[in-house]
């Protein structure tokens, strides 16, 4: 089992086991463990915290060449198939929520849409590693979940301000937004990150290197929440210039074992600490059985949705390429949520319909790393045996490798 998901099954596990001792007659431990939970403020600690060093990690580890060679599906799928599947699981979920007797208001179903539809970056690209998938689709799923915040930020501001009534949103407004949240986000990290870039050149101290990367991520994510541009694109393009400019022409060898060992470290701690808090945050969300039915609902609404919005941008990259066979399946599989949904959904303001979002959230996010991300490796390897079989031929060169 992939440690991240091995770590939050655990802490998943103590959870239910403080429930049902709650239900038992021994509340003690369960009353601690969630005045602790209340007392950490996960929005906080994730979105304002833990996010920049962890971006900067997995962007810094992407092959830009690889990411040009499939810039077309990773703009469209950060784009089109965020707002596509936004639209599909706000209004689905409105339908459903209707008939179970959930009477939510259509705005809020498409906030919770605008939560789920961006892929997370930190639990995509930590199990993607593991899956063994085509080159081309790990690419593609990596790239997308790192650069899809851009676009789900600006959906999830604008309905949050259609929702509370206080700002007429136009369509300039939402253009303009996106402009400053991503544009702004990728050069503002271009230039943070072309400045660390020349420092590098001129030092040859790991140590002292390590620490720049370090000062790069803080201050890039920091500084960038005081503009009106995107912290996490910032960081994910400065990681990347830094990853791949900067690996090859500003380190040494020995700079670059370092840096990569010292990233990966920092990775993998922080990704447990996360995940163990992601297991741990079922004590303090409401656990109804109207609420249950209803995350059940969300599972099946939200894969719909992504498959509807994923088959969609694959039919139009083929109009000017082949792709992997199976692509659709093993994008929509592999479409991972996690951290930054649930973090988002507790962020919301205090509202009728607030406790359903972040129950249906936390039922996605949890559906989605443990099945989703246990199997996303034999769905991988299904697909592509079976074309493999069919026509040795339908799998690419370029994928070849990550095949063997």
């Amino acid at each position: 089992m992939p440690a991240k998901i091995g770590v939050m099954a655990i802490s998943l596990a103590i959870s239910l086991a403080l429930l049902a001792g709650g239900l038992l007659g021994v509340p003690g431990a369960r009353h601690q463990a969630a005045h602790i939970l209340n007392g950490l403020d996960f929005n906080q600690v994730l979105l304002h915290g833990m996010l920049a060093f962890m971006l900067f990690a997995g962007a810094q580890s992407l092959n830009l060449n690889d990411l040009k060679h499939e810039k077309a599906p990773v703009v469209l799928l950060a784009t089109v198939s965020v707002v596509v599947s936004t639209m599909v699981v706000g209004l689905a979920t409105y339908l459903l929520l209707q008939i179970i007797g959930i009477h939510a208001a259509l705005l809020n179903a498409l906030l919770f849409g605008a939560l789920v539809s961006p892929t997370d970056p930190i639990a995509v690209i930590g199990i993607m590693k593991t899956a063994r998938a085509p080159k081309s689709l790990e690419t593609q799923i990596a790239g997308e979940s790192l650069f899809n915040d851009g676009i789900g930020v600006v959906v999830f501001l604008v309905i949050l301000e259609l929702a509370g009534g206080d700002v007429a949103v136009s369509p300039l407004h939402v253009v303009t937004l996106f402009f400053e949240e991503a544009a702004g986000g990728a050069l503002f990290g271009l230039a943070t990150g072309y400045v660390v870039y020349q420092m590098l050149k001129r030092i040859d101290n790991y140590e002292v290197e390590i620490l720049l990367t370090l000062a790069l991520a803080m201050g890039s994510y920091a500084l960038a929440e005081m503009l009106p541009i995107s912290p996490p694109i910032a960081v994910v393009a400065a990681g990347l210039l830094i990853g791949n400019q900067g690996h090859a022409f500003a380190m040494s060898a020995e700079t670059r074992e370092h840096l990569d060992n010292f990233w990966e470290l920092l990775d993998e701690t922080l990704n447990a600490v996360l995940f163990v808090l992601i297991g741990l945050e079922v004590l303090v969300i409401p656990l109804r059985w109207s609420y249950m039915a209803a995350g059940l609902l969300a599972i099946s609404i939200t894969l719909l949705a992504r498959w509807i919005s994923v088959a969609g941008v694959v039919a139009i990259v083929r109009l000017s390429r082949p792709m992997v066979p199976g692509t659709i399946s093993i994008l929509t599989w592999g479409g991972l949520r996690g951290g930054i949904s649930v973090a988002l959904a507790l962020s919301l303001p205090s509202s009728p319909d607030r406790n359903i979002i972040i129950a249906m959230t936390y039922a996605t996010v949890i559906f989605s790393i443990i099945v989703q991300g246990l199997t996303v490796g034999k769905v991988t390897a299904y697909f592509v045996q079976k074309a493999t079989a069919a026509s040795p031929a339908a799998v690419t060169v370029r994928d070849a490798g990550s095949l063997s």
